[in-house]
């Protein structure tokens, strides 16, 4: 990670860690790390190894690319969860599916325009 992306990733980190309310202290127990490390890598200081960085992105249900920054969306697990499951599906059903999420999507956009 160059210094701005490990920025990126600490900002992302600390915002989405308060955002979920879990605390420096509850992240580190579940990554079996102290909390001072945890400040380090919100701060910028230090970079976790990929496999550290990707138990930090379960435990708080974001996806790596989107605390490294390869993804403005935060995709919760339960997206991610439905998008691996279309993926396993035949290319058939799943451009049927992708073709009614669209509708379904379109028609949200427009509530929110218009309602």
């Amino acid at each position: 990670m160059a210094d701005s992306e490990l920025m990126l990733f600490g900002e992302r980190l600390l915002l989405v860690r308060k955002k979920r309310k879990v605390s420096q202290d509850d992240l580190a127990k579940k990554l079996g790390v102290h909390a001072p490390v945890i400040g380090r890598y919100e701060r910028g200081e230090v970079k976790p190894s990929i496999e550290t960085a990707a138990r930090m992105a379960e435990a708080l249900g974001v996806s790596l690319d989107y605390l490294t920054g390869l993804s403005d969306q935060e995709m919760n697990q339960e997206v991610m969860k439905q998008i691996n499951e279309l993926q396993s599906l035949k290319d058939e059903d799943q451009q049927h599916i992708l073709k009614t999420m669209g509708a379904l999507i379109r028609e949200a956009k427009t509530r929110l325009t218009f309602g």
